[in-house]
């Protein structure tokens, strides 16, 4: 049984993969570059996702791209649930609706509002099958996961989406203002200034609920932002810098480096569809 590790690596990939996790409280957010999609037997879960609490009830599947820091900030019930985690590439070349894809890669936590009898079969057998060595059981389950996808976007094109936003805590009003301006200049003054409260408190606020500053924090919403331009559009490296909120290519270099573990330019190129990927996993 699995369960989250704050000495996890940022972007520390999970590859493809099923497993059971044990629902637990996260002291702090967790960013990989894969799509991921929860399901729950019993219970609930409540994220914090992009300044947006979102819960998860029993029986119905939430997707997120989970570069975007995200936690798990309340837990009701302690039986394990399932996590999928589909790397970004595959992800985008399972032809998807687009519309889906956008919604998902610009922040939203999607939860299917249709509950599925079947979908805890599923989950139990893509467990069971990518645990083995056989490749056909792996691409199996891959095809099979690209299929539920595939009726999870067809029902929510049209917008419906189970965002159950809790009331927000001072903490999680920060969190929200820094998702909702990253791209303008920031630091913890202008942000305490905007919320009525003192910097200080602010900052101790932000480390005590979230174990990350602020300033970590808001670089990391533009990495997320970074990431989605590069992977859905060709603009130039300067411009996703510069509209993803940095000040200056190399600040942006530096900073996706170390957060990403590689260039921007090499982590486009890794996570671009092509047009010969037509057969994913």
């Amino acid at each position: 049984m699995k369960r989250f590790d704050t000495q996890r690596p940022e972007f520390s990939p999970y590859g493809f993969s099923c497993e059971l996790w044990t629902p637990t409280r996260m002291s702090r957010p967790d960013r990989h570059n894969e799509i991921e999609l929860n399901l729950l037997t019993t219970g609930s879960l409540t994220y914090l996702l992009g300044g947006k609490r979102t819960t998860i009830e029993a029986g119905r599947i939430g997707i997120f791209w989970a570069a975007i820091p995200h936690q798990i900030v309340d837990v009701e019930g302690d039986s394990p649930y399932f996590v999928v985690t589909l790397p970004l590439s595959e992800f985008l070349r399972a032809g998807l609706d687009m519309s889906f894809v956008n919604r998902i890669l610009q922040g939203e936590f999607i939860v299917d509002l249709i509950r599925n009898t079947w979908d805890e079969l599923s989950f139990r057998r893509w467990e069971q099958d990518l645990k083995t060595d056989s490749r056909v059981l792996q691409r199996a389950a891959g095809l099979e996961v690209q299929a539920r996808m595939l009726r999870f976007s067809s029902g929510t094109t049209g917008g419906t989406i189970a965002n159950s936003m809790a009331r927000l805590t001072r903490a999680d009003q920060l969190a929200c203002y820094i998702a909702q301006n990253y791209q303008q200049p920031l630091n913890s003054q202008s942000i305490a200034e905007a919320l009525g409260i003192h910097a200080n408190y602010a900052m101790n606020l932000f480390r005590k609920t979230f174990g990350t500053t602020m300033t970590a924090f808001i670089i990391q919403h533009r990495l997320s932002h970074a990431q989605r331009l590069l992977v859905t559009t060709d603009d130039a490296i300067l411009n996703i810098a510069l509209d993803s909120g940095f000040q200056s290519l190399s600040r942006f270099n530096e900073a996706f480096k170390a957060g990403c573990g590689c260039a921007p330019r090499e982590f486009r190129k890794a996570n671009r569809p092509t047009a010969t990927s037509s057969e994913p996993f």
